[in-house]
């Protein structure tokens, strides 16, 4: 997918996820444990369904509800304007 953060996004990992900070207006975004490993897979350049297929092995969760939640947070990141693809 090719998934990058914009130049004024910073990032820094917690014990909670990933804490996105985008510099342009202050605002924080909070990724849980999930949703961190989700983006990272997506930066390292794996596709969304390969995501998904992460998501849905390592939860309990259906492959198609996990192609949901993996669209749901890129479609959130993009309407930020936190990431490009």
């Amino acid at each position: 997918m090719g998934l990058r953060f914009r130049a004024h996004v910073s990032t820094t990992e917690t014990e909670y996820g990933t804490v996105l900070l985008d510099e342009r207006n202050g605002r924080y975004w909070q990724l849980n444990p999930t949703g961190a490993l989700v983006v990272r897979m997506l930066l390292a350049g794996d596709s969304t369904e390969e995501a998904a297929l992460a998501l849905a092995t390592e939860f309990d969760v259906t492959a198609d509800q996990a192609q949901r939640d993996v669209t749901d947070l890129v479609d959130g990141l993009r309407a930020a304007g936190l990431v490009t693809s």
